[in-house]
């Protein structure tokens, strides 16, 4: 009998998961702490008993509250008890309602949720605001996009900050976004799923099991050499499979993968365990956002052991479902499978839809279709092939279309097994022919309305990528980490870090994630044995990071594609020079404080009237210097009568900008003439001063000068 899932449940009785999870305890059935639990039928008839019988009861319950608000109410707005005693009734209503009038509904929250990708005009109706402003904080550091154009959530992130907002990435909802007549537009899509893990742990022969195909045997050592995107039918639902490498030479490739899928799968050999590669898979897809379902293959040989899996996994912070681990979060699925015999694949395809619909993936099939290039290449026959995965709108034979630099028209379009197609709808990979060129992997692709505004795309694309403004990100770097600071760039710092032995990584993880403070925190996004290789390259370039290494050398094929990437490396024979250079590109991370440092005093003793400049205080320097437009503080006594800028300096006839001590001077401020005899001017100078990560100084304020 199938079993039914708790968060199906739940939105069937509207009622938190959780809450009926302690029902199906209560009724004696060991339920896990977790919205994909089942349990059977019998069992749910009885949970919805009980809800129903707490919905019926609940207007009862909600009766009584309203005879007890009237009586203090009253009292509490401080109506007179004439006009309120007749007549309980509407006061209470006449109470209630300024409550619930003014909803907070209106009001920005400080905490603005962002997907992974965001369209400015999108992010500038998340605060309120024209998407012009938020246009202008991009220009500032020479990001050029429009209203339509999408930006990554780490830009948006700063944008938010300078404008005074938290981000923080979630994977929303496509409905949540749109209004009703946008809601009925959209239709549920099947899930695009990327095939993860370690070379040869059997990725390839999983999906040559799924797709009955024989991929394997055609590629070069039966390692996958480049991206496929596959469909497969189970049960009648659509499954999208994108076959990435899972040699460490196509991490790159990997990574792009991550970023178009909705879930990953990690393959596990269960006589090998996790690998290194295997890691650098779980960080991809954790960077990507996307939930991680884990099958462990080879349970054929009589040397698997899926619980030395299970707790390879649990020691990085992958905690197996039935460990408790949520498989949205931070938690995976963890599934036994045999690619050669077929056991657990049924199972496997099971949870990857009861994934997909936890996460209610749907997209809108109407208007221009929108994807993203998985891989492209020349075709002797054909001319340019590029792979494409639909993502929302369909793409229709015959449609224009531009993707980064390049155009053209669908003159052709093939599935997977290579049969034509004349349309495809949202999650379809499909093979495209008609460009004018091989495009980038990663590129969006867009069907635009006419050829002449595919031309003006693609060519404006090309300009701004000439001039190094599209896309433009600059990447952080120890040397000039405190720069960045300073305009707003960097509050987080990511470090790939490799060593020579594995005490050595453990040693440097802890003292350097130890430098972390409230404002600011170290953030290793990637740890292992090993010297610095293109694999480590590729992943601190996605993630903005840097690289640091303790007794390993850089291969030499990572070293050029740093350069081309812009990815920092740094490379130490002693743990505390790379602990101390870090610490002090840290301090650049904590904001400075502001700290008054007393110039000069100088005392009243004449005054001057002035058609033009009004009251002017002749005065004489007794301690440091005056400065012009410094702040000036003006003390009568102990009472502080004005502070302000010093706006004009003069000796005899001259404008002067110091006076030192010693000389008189005329002093004058704009918008203040109540200048006595005998006040105190005291000439103040504002200091930006940088903190260190060991605390917080208390800035130093000048108070009142002492008379002589």
């Amino acid at each position: 009998m199938p079993k039914v899932r708790m968060y199906l449940l739940a939105k069937e009785l509207n009622r938190p998961v959780m809450d009926l999870i302690h029902a199906a305890r209560e009724l004696g059935v060991d339920v896990k702490e977790n919205p994909a639990a089942g349990v059977d039928e019998e069992i749910a008839n009885l949970i919805r008993g009980i809800f129903a019988e707490d919905s019926t009861a609940a207007p009862a319950a909600t009766t009584a509250p309203t005879v007890a608000p009237s009586v203090p109410e009253p009292v509490r707005a401080e109506v007179p008890p004439p006009v309120a005693a007749p007549e309980p009734t509407p006061p209470a209503t006449e109470v209630a309602a300024p409550t619930v009038s003014p909803p907070p509904a209106k009001e920005v929250p400080k905490i603005v949720p962002i997907p992974p990708t965001i369209v400015v005009r999108e992010l500038a109706q998340k605060i309120n605001a024209e998407p012009n402003v938020v246009i202008k904080k991009l220009l500032a550091r020479n990001i050029f996009r429009n209203a339509n154009q999408e930006i990554p959530s780490d830009i948006a992130a700063i944008v938010l900050e300078d404008l005074g907002y938290a981000a923080e990435v979630v994977r929303v909802r496509l409905e949540d976004t749109l209004s009703e007549e946008e809601r009925e537009k959209l239709v549920s899509v099947p899930p695009v799923v990327t095939v993860m893990g370690h070379v040869d742990h059997g990725k390839t022969s999983l999906l040559d099991y799924i797709r009955k195909s024989n991929v394997a045997e055609h590629e070069a050592g039966q390692i996958t050499q480049h991206i496929g995107a596959y469909e497969a039918m189970i049960d009648g639902k659509r499954i999208v499979f994108l076959d990435t490498p899972g040699h460490e030479a196509f991490t790159a490739m990997r990574a792009r993968g991550a970023h178009v899928t909705d879930i990953a799968v990690l393959v596990v050999a269960a006589d090998d365990g996790v690998m290194p590669t295997t890691l650098e898979a779980i960080d991809h897809a954790r960077a990507a956002q996307v939930p991680i379902v884990t099958a462990i293959n080879k349970m054929d040989r009589p040397e698997a052991d899926p619980d030395h899996v299970k707790v390879q996994l649990a020691e990085n912070n992958l905690v197996p479902e039935d460990w408790g681990g949520d498989p949205l979060r931070e938690g995976t699925i963890c599934i036994p499978v045999s690619a050669k015999t077929g056991q657990g694949v049924e199972d496997l395809l099971e949870n990857i839809l009861l994934v997909a619909e936890m996460l209610e993936l749907k997209a809108d099939p109407q208007g221009w279709a929108q994807g993203t290039v998985i891989e492209a290449e020349m075709d002797p026959q054909k001319g340019p092939v590029a792979t494409v995965l639909v993502q929302k709108g369909t793409l229709k034979k015959g449609d224009c279309i531009v993707a980064g630099d390049t155009y053209g028209k669908v003159r052709a379009m093939l599935n997977y097994k290579g049969d034509p197609l004349n349309s495809a709808g949202p999650a379809t990979p499909v093979s495209v022919i008609g460009l004018n060129k091989v495009p980038h992997a990663s590129d969006i692709l867009r069907a635009v309305p006419d050829m002449k505004r595919a031309r003006e795309e693609a060519a404006r694309f090309a300009q701004e990528s000439r001039e190094g403004r599209f896309g433009s990100r600059q990447r952080v770097s120890l040397d000039d980490l405190f720069s960045q600071i300073q305009k707003g760039d960097v509050k987080e710092l990511n470090i790939v870090l490799k060593a020579d032995v594995q005490g050595s990584v453990e040693a440097l993880s802890q003292e350097l994630e130890g430098l972390s403070t409230d404002e600011v925190r170290v953030r290793i996004i990637h740890r292992a044995v090993g010297n610095i290789n293109e694999s480590d390259v590729m992943l601190a370039s996605a993630s903005n990071a840097i690289i640091i290494g303790f007794h390993v050398q850089v291969d030499g094929n990572a070293r050029p594609i740093a350069d081309r990437e812009g990815v920092d490396i740094h490379t130490y024979d002693i743990i505390y020079n790379a602990i101390d250079e870090v610490r002090a590109a840290m301090e650049g991370l904590l904001e400075p404080f502001t700290e008054e440092r007393l110039l000069g005093v100088a005392e009243v003793r004449a005054l001057f009237r002035s058609s033009r400049a009004g009251t002017i205080a002749g005065c004489m320097c007794t301690q440091g210097r005056l400065v012009r437009h410094s702040v000036l503080r003006v003390w009568r006594g102990n009472e502080k009568v004005y502070e302000g800028r010093l706006d004009t300096l003069r000796h005899l006839k001259e404008d002067v900008t110091e006076i030192p001590a010693g000389m008189e001077c005329g002093v004058s401020v704009r918008n203040f003439n109540d200048f006595q005899e005998g006040d105190l001017l005291q000439s103040i100078e504002l200091v930006e001063v940088r903190r260190s990560l060991d605390g917080r100084r208390t800035p130093a304020v000048v108070g009142a000068p002492a008379r002589r």
